[in-house]
């Protein structure tokens, strides 16, 4: 259970960082941890001796909009995508009825609460697979907030669901940052401009290994990136992370991100069939990305043994709708998460009453 001596702030600020101590094996981010390319490295060092100027936005705004079929006008650069929640939710704080789709990255409810509003909660059911029925967001809803895949549940909700939830008067904030993990992308909406009040959040940290580089951005359209600009500070975006959204852009680039994710999705595969053969673990949702969500008994003190069989796992019970029984596993190679699962096993057959 959530340990209710703490505020629900300080739990909707939790984040995977904090599981990861030094010496284990990092399962609790699903930030990918190959070593950068030369391509992407190249112009990053290259940047840094242009630290005297103020970062110039340009081309990477370019490169942007080239991305996903768009003028500069509907792009908006950020510290890494968690900072668009951030300023959304100063630019549209007098929403009347906002609502949060969960479980799901909970920095969106941290801003909204940030800025005094107090979103309702859509918790989508285990029983169904974490899926969304688009009939069950509230026709007064004017702020509706979902990622797509979903952190911590893995599920991409199809493209077509998303759109349902589009009309005037609404504003649709879509959480893409982990969109380039499944191959082809068929669930993205940052291309559509059709949509009224569509807001799609990126990010480029996850796929490259960039987080604390902070690269991240969103699309809408002019009016309201221009509402949403006046929010932010003056060069928001240094200088390398702009070499870096230029560079992480480039086709060739999307074209290598495609590749990395379908061997996620193969090393995904091998780690679901594997899990799938633990007594005891289940996994009630169709996992889409680079992480799995499970349920164990006694989930708290497994995630603890876990720690001491040297991994460390994100807890669910962080995230609402979810409680300690539920783990969010990143996926790694095979050999890693062979090594995981042997250490699960051990762990789950330890328990009381297994």
């Amino acid at each position: 259970m959530v340990d209710v001596s703490r505020s629900l702030d300080e739990l909707l600020r939790f984040h995977g960082d904090a599981e990861a101590s030094r010496g284990l094996v990092d399962l609790a981010v699903n930030v990918r941890s190959a070593p950068m390319p030369a391509w992407l490295a190249a112009p990053v060092v290259a940047s840094l001796a242009e630290l005297a100027r103020y970062p110039d936005q340009t081309a990477a705004l370019d490169a942007v909009a080239a991305r996903h079929g768009r003028p500069p006008s509907e792009v908006l650069l950020t510290a890494g995508a968690a900072q668009a929640f951030t300023v959304i939710a100063q630019a549209f704080a007098r929403a009347r009825h906002p609502l949060v789709v969960h479980p799901q990255f909970t920095e969106p409810e941290a801003a909204l609460r940030a800025v005094g509003l107090r979103p309702d909660r859509l918790v989508l059911d285990a029983g169904d697979g974490f899926r969304l029925d688009p009939a069950a967001i509230p026709n007064t809803a004017d702020l509706v907030m979902i990622g797509n895949p979903t952190n911590p549940t893995s599920v991409a909700h199809p493209a077509e669901s998303i759109a349902a939830l589009a009309r005037p008067g609404r504003l649709i904030v879509i959480d893409e940052a982990f969109a380039d993990t499944i191959p082809g992308e068929p669930t993205s909406l940052a291309g559509r401009r059709d949509l009224p009040g569509l807001v799609v959040i990126r990010s480029l940290t996850k796929t490259w290994g960039l987080a604390g580089l902070r690269v991240g951005y969103l699309v809408a359209d002019a009016a309201a990136i221009a509402e949403l600009a006046r929010q932010q500070p003056l060069w928001p975006v240094s200088t390398p992370a702009l070499a870096a959204t230029i560079a992480c852009l480039r086709p060739e680039a999307v074209a290598a991100a495609d590749e990395i994710a379908y061997r996620i999705a193969a090393d995904r595969d091998h780690l679901l069939h594997a899990l799938s053969d633990v007594r005891s673990v289940d996994l009630p949702a169709v996992s889409a990305s680079s992480f799995v969500l499970l349920h164990v008994p006694d989930g708290a003190r497994v995630r603890a043994d876990l720690r001491e069989h040297g991994f460390a796992v994100r807890r669910g019970d962080t995230f609402p709708g979810l409680g300690a029984d539920w783990l969010r596993v990143a996926v790694r190679d095979t050999a890693c998460s062979d090594a995981f699962v042997a250490a699960l096993r051990d762990c789950v057959t330890a328990g009381p009453g297994i």
